[in-house]
């Protein structure tokens, strides 16, 4: 792959910075379009001299994907958010900036492309997050027929918004939260094994024009992730369910927040709607979708991978006496 380059959008966020590494690992020229190339300087080390290239992109900015595009053998696009701010809104950022990825691609006769959407991408959902993203995938189908679509469930990894947000909760609150009860089911993937799913689909013909959906090897409901989570770093603490009416409320006061500068609400009315719907492989009913598997890559366990950057939440740290 020495002569290939691969465009990479939104590069530098938790999936991204693992994509670019694995992309580099394989001897492909990277050029990452991020809309902040100061912040993405620590990914140049991730390749040789010269191989990873950083490039001023904005998915909502269609002269700066032109420009980002030219000579591009591959693209992918990781671009999303999960929550608004600003202009960057789930329809303008993965809704209309999955579809100019796409239509200027097309244009530039690009056909190697992989789109990364989720689990739970549903066009008539009252989730905006769920909602764009199938909007997000028709517009690449609309497009470019031939573009792969990776659909994960929860990524956990050593940056993940997940397991690190309620570990972190476990320092000063004496209880976690179980939205509607904790009853909805996830099927997470470390983020090494979807970078890997990432780079498969690039390189395999196979992949052209298919889904698929991305799940790890253990399926666990909310309440049995966080009691896992509780184990593993050594904390008690009580688990109390609070019912969708009263999360609603919640995510109600979590948007007012989230409009505050420097405030991260911890929960938003739209991830209360996600959590309503179980997040794991085959949820869709559609017919002809791939697994993570039928991509060659054989998924890590939550518990081969959970201890190794959940340890700092330990009372002591790594010098800690519990073990999983």
């Amino acid at each position: 792959m020495a002569s290939k380059l691969a465009v990479v959008f939104g590069g530098s966020g938790f999936l991204g910075r693992n994509v670019v590494r694995e992309l580099a690992a394989r001897g492909w020229r990277v050029r990452v379009a991020v809309r902040r190339p100061h912040h993405a300087q620590f990914l140049r080390p991730m390749g040789a001299v010269g191989q990873i290239q950083l490039f001023q992109g904005n998915v909502r900015y269609r002269p700066s994907i032109a420009e980002a595009l030219k000579d591009a053998d591959a693209v992918v696009n990781l671009v999303g958010i999960l929550s608004k701010a600003g202009k960057q809104n789930f329809d303008s950022v993965q809704a209309q900036g999955a579809r100019n990825i796409a239509e200027l691609a097309a244009r530039e006769g690009i056909t190697n492309v992989v789109h990364v959407s989720a689990i739970g991408a549903d066009g008539d959902s009252d989730s905006d997050y769920a909602r764009t993203k199938a909007e997000g995938e028709a517009a690449m189908r609309e497009a470019l027929p031939s573009a792969t679509i990776l659909r994960p469930s929860i990524i956990f990894g050593a940056k993940d918004e997940f397991f690190n947000r309620f570990a972190e909760m476990t320092r000063f609150s004496p209880a976690l939260p179980l939205i509607g009860g904790g009853k909805t089911k996830f099927q997470p993937v470390y983020v090494d094994d979807v970078a890997d799913a990432v780079c498969a689909a690039l390189e395999s013909e196979a992949a052209n024009g298919r889904t698929y959906e991305l799940g790890g090897p253990d399926v666990k409901t909310f309440r049995e992730l966080m009691e896992m989570m509780l184990k593993i770093i050594g904390r008690k603490r009580a688990l109390v369910p609070v019912p969708f009416p009263i999360a609603g409320m919640m995510g109600a006061a979590g948007d007012m927040a989230s409009i505050l500068p420097f405030v991260s609400a911890p929960i938003t009315a739209d991830q209360v709607k996600l959590l309503k719907r179980d997040n794991i492989v085959g949820i869709s009913g559609e017919d002809n979708i791939g697994t993570i598997q039928d991509l060659g890559i054989e998924p890590a366990t939550l518990l081969s991978i959970l201890p190794t950057y959940l340890v700092r939440y330990r009372k002591y740290g790594q010098f800690s006496p519990e073990t999983v």
